[in-house]
């Protein structure tokens, strides 16, 4: 069942994001940016079975940030697509210091969300010390590797070849910055091997599944 909700899980948010910049153009792609990371960060404190091995949820929002990346730096160029990546940054600097501030409130002696803030939020400085080391790292190799092809090429032709291997290289180094950082100590080593491994090999189908919607974004004209 998961394999099957993964699967049509991901499609929606590329779906979501293509949609995005139709409606609301290079403005919708940069939404899209602080949107999804703060959300790929809440969802990769949740762990999944799939394809038989342990798997963090927030591998498809984040793969979809190197969509938008991708996307900008095709239609609007590096400056645009380095942009992004530092809205995200911001966002996630701004999400971490709002909810450690909301934390500190005592609760009423009828709240009810306290604790799952806790376990949530609680957990969200050490998962944000990682990603934004990884994220800043990845995102800013990504967008400079694809630039770099883009110029290399020419003539625009091969998007899919940039797309692919650009995110394929900034996702191993996102890989390898972002789990022991986030996950050493949480879980056994084992667990955090087998993370780092369908981590990365998620990543991978994420980047083929998404390169599609990198030309169909390519062909929009935004309302």
């Amino acid at each position: 069942m998961n394999e099957f909700l993964w699967l049509a899980f991901a499609l929606v948010n590329f779906l979501l994001v293509t949609l995005s910049y139709k409606l609301f153009g290079k403005t919708g792609l940069l939404v899209w940016i602080g949107l999804g990371t703060i959300l790929a960060n809440i969802q990769v404190t949740k762990t999944i079975e799939l394809f038989g091995l342990t798997a963090t949820l927030g591998n498809i929002m984040y793969g979809t940030l190197f969509l938008v990346t991708d996307a900008l730096g095709e239609k609007y160029g590096l400056k645009d697509a380095k942009k992004a990546v530092y809205l995200g940054i911001f966002s996630l600097l701004a999400t971490v210091i709002i909810m450690q501030v909301v934390l500190l409130f005592q609760p009423s002696g009828d709240d009810f969300a306290q604790d799952a803030l806790v376990t949530i939020f609680g957990l969200l400085p050490r998962i944000a010390l990682g990603s934004l080391t990884a994220y800043a790292l990845a995102q800013l190799f990504d967008v400079h590797i694809f630039n770099y092809l883009k110029v290399r090429q020419g003539d625009g032709r091969k998007l899919y070849l940039r797309n692919i291997l650009s995110t394929l290289a900034s996702q191993a180094l996102d890989t390898l910055v972002f789990v022991p950082i986030a996950f050493l100590g949480v879980f056994p080593l084992s667990v955090v091997l087998e993370i780092a491994l369908t981590t990365y090999l998620i990543k991978v189908l994420v980047a083929a599944l998404d390169t599609p919607f990198v030309y169909w974004i390519r062909h929009i004209k935004p309302l």
